[in-house]
């Protein structure tokens, strides 16, 4: 392959991961700090671009160039975030996510496909008795928030409120976006058990909250059902609007999935991995992404679609969700 043609290629791969309403030339010559016309210049591979500048670039869109060049290698380059202990990490977490939403949404096509292991973290978000528990757990249990130390849960805690703004951005956004979600019965259990280790521990300011958690997520998950019946999304309490997004739901009673979200965006992919609990490192690498692609497909042909079809088995399984929320509620008894 022609050196020229190789650099054209590079930029056409940039141009295809980019959302429609930027414009490639602006943020060449912007990165590089050159001209609009140098940047067309390199663009058309009428001049060669310097290493410096390629490093420049391949960083910035996270390529890996040894994958792009179809060089012999086993590593795929991921990008993310980790908890670096900064004070303000937890706001920083839910702002990437508005962040990456934004950007999901700002594709003519685009469609995320969620492989669950847990009901989605920004789901809850529609409910905010639930999303200020899951603020609590995750600050407390999983990035160990020295000022909730000692503290109980409180469904008024003052310091949630920032936070609930962010979430609310969230799910308005994420609510546009096209969604295929994989489920299993298992689906919902992180969520009972993470309301009862708290009643077990005492670690509740007011103990009646525990039942009303119960009962908001019995709420949330009546509120996919109806999702899932209609085949779309939209925001707890309303009906669908027009251009709602669509919602397809499958069942796989066999395979408890890992978090796994995979993006299609127009013509290129995003594979996002879990780790950490809350957190996730994605890549745009293609035979990366083809291959996870593949399994979603094999996956959804040995599941069962419960969205706008198949009601009986779409009945059974959220039924069997409300069973295991009741199996909860009679320990309060």
């Amino acid at each position: 392959m022609e050196a020229v043609n190789v650099q054209v290629l590079f930029f056409q791969h940039i141009k295809n991961n980019l959302p429609p309403h930027l414009s490639m030339v602006d943020e060449v010559a912007e990165l590089l700090n050159i001209s609009n016309d140098s940047a067309y210049r390199r663009i058309r591979g009428e001049k060669a671009m310097a290493f410096e500048e390629l490093q420049i670039l391949c960083s910035h869109y996270k390529i890996s160039l040894d994958q792009f060049l179809h060089l012999q290698s086993d590593a795929f380059i991921f990008s993310g975030k980790i908890n670096d202990g900064a004070k303000t990490v937890f706001t920083d977490y839910l702002e990437d996510i508005l962040v990456k939403f934004k950007y999901f949404n700002s594709f003519n096509k685009k469609h995320i496909y969620f492989l669950m292991k847990d009901i989605p973290p920004f789901v809850h978000f529609q409910v905010p008795e639930l999303t200020s528990f899951k603020f609590y757990f995750w600050m407390k249990s999983i990035l160990h928030d020295e000022s909730l130390k000692g503290v109980k849960f409180d469904l008024n805690d003052p310091r949630y409120a920032p936070m609930h703004e962010i979430s609310n951005k969230i799910i308005e956004v994420y609510n546009k976006i096209p969604m295929t979600e994989i489920w299993n019965v298992e689906s919902i259990n992180s969520s009972l058990c993470q309301i009862n280790f708290y009643r077990e521990s005492g670690s509740y300011k007011n103990p009646k909250d525990v039942e009303l958690l119960y009962d908001r997520l019995e709420e949330l998950i009546n509120h996919i059902e109806k999702q899932a019946e209609l085949g779309l999304k939209f925001n707890i309490g309303t009906e669908p609007r027009k251009d709602a997004a669509e919602y397809r739901m499958f069942v796989n009673e066999l395979i408890l999935g890992d978090n796994t979200i995979g993006a299609e965006l127009d013509d290129s992919r995003i594979t996002f991995l879990n780790h950490s609990v809350l957190y996730g490192v994605g890549t745009r690498d293609e035979r990366f992404n083809n291959a996870m692609f593949t399994n979603l497909d094999n996956l959804m042909k040995k599941s069962t679609m419960i969205s706008s079809t198949s009601e009986k088995e779409r009945v059974s399984f959220f039924n069997r969700l409300r069973d295991k929320i009741g199996q909860y509620r009679a320990m309060l008894k």
